[in-house]
């Protein structure tokens, strides 16, 4: 009978540590009690041989104007694909954008993407930061170009599509696999939620401060409404970015800017739009005492929050539960080695 017991424990915690596998053949899963992704899989059916291609561009200057600049130049992995070294993105010629690069992760839940919502299909994403002038400076028909003259990328479109054709769809499609693949739901948080852990008595008081002070942006379980709000920072007069109305032109839109997760915000500082907090002290600050009023104002945060010294210790503690190291670590999701320096890899 103990046998029998300790079998069926054991398989009641492997269903609550499985997700839901929407494409077991390329890896890709829905977390279990989150919502069906947003993004339409049917019209770019996932494959391990296009979400390689996505990879390997993904790390790839070539994409930039002068081969200098690759998106994982400012989307790191191990920063939860965001850019710690600098607030602002760094382009190529040393040019300086206006806005930090944002993390990336659980794309496929998202409708709009940038900080402003500009694209609003993630298979365009890419053509944003690889046109900007101050980023990459390419366009897409160089890109596909300088492709088909590589020594690499003729060979990964032939396993990949059955032929060695490439084109700006297939190319943007590719790069739009990978970043699917970036899906982090494996924090101490998580396994909490799945009954498999359980918080620390300061990690609890934190989440309860999370939910009375937080959770009606940063919702669960992605941690953002992917809303866009304004939250009170005041204009920085170098940039004059007033986000969302500089594509609505509503000036009801003034000032506000997409909601970005709090999942692994441990790594992806600097904090906002324009990376002027480098710690979650500098963030707790500005909600405490910093905002500022304006007619955009998010009505969630009308009435002042308050928290004191030892709120703020708990509220990190329970922040620190939304790292997920296997997501930050992934292999799967790292420079291509391989394909890069095949011979160093033999």
């Amino acid at each position: 009978m103990n046998k029998i017991v300790q079998l069926l424990l054991l398989l009641i915690v492997c269903v609550l540590t499985t997700a839901y596998i929407h494409n077991k053949e390329s890896n890709f899963t829905i977390p279990r009690n989150w919502s069906k992704p947003q993004y339409n899989f049917s019209k770019n059916p996932l494959t391990p041989q296009k979400i390689e291609i996505g990879r390997v561009l993904f790390y790839d200057p070539i994409l930039s104007r002068n081969n200098t600049i690759s998106c994982a130049g400012c989307h790191s992995q191990y920063n939860a694909f965001a850019h710690v070294d600098h607030a602002l993105s760094h382009g190529i010629d040393d040019r300086i954008g206006t806005r930090n690069a944002p993390a990336l992760m659980n794309l496929a839940w998202g409708k709009e993407f940038m900080w402003d919502g500009a694209i609003n299909h993630l298979d365009m994403q890419a053509l944003a930061p690889m046109n900007h002038p101050d980023e990459m400076g390419e366009t897409i028909h160089n890109v596909v170009k300088k492709l088909q003259n590589s020594k690499i990328y003729p060979q990964l479109f032939l396993k990949a599509f059955g032929d060695s054709i490439i084109t700006g769809e297939r190319t943007l499609k590719s790069i739009s696999q990978f970043m699917l693949t970036l899906i982090s739901a494996d924090s101490k948080y998580d396994s909490v939620v799945n009954k498999l852990a359980k918080f620390t008595e300061q990690e609890s008081k934190g989440y309860t401060l999370f939910r009375e002070n937080c959770a009606s942006c940063h919702k669960e379980p992605v941690f953002t409404d992917f809303q866009f709000e304004n939250n009170g920072l005041s204009v920085d007069t170098t940039l004059n970015d007033y986000g969302r109305m500089k594509v609505t032109k509503n000036p009801n839109d003034s000032l506000k800017f997409k909601v970005p997760t709090l999942r692994n915000v441990e790594f992806s500082y600097p904090y906002m739009h324009d990376g002027r907090f480098k710690k979650l002290s500098d963030v707790f600050k500005h909600y405490t005492t910093g905002i500022q009023n304006s007619k955009t104002l998010s009505k969630h945060l009308q009435k002042p929050i308050v928290l004191s010294s030892n709120d703020k210790v708990d509220l990190t503690a329970f922040l620190l539960t939304l790292t997920d190291r296997k997501f930050l670590f992934n292999p799967q999701h790292s420079y291509p080695k391989h394909i890069f320096f095949p011979k160093a890899t033999d």
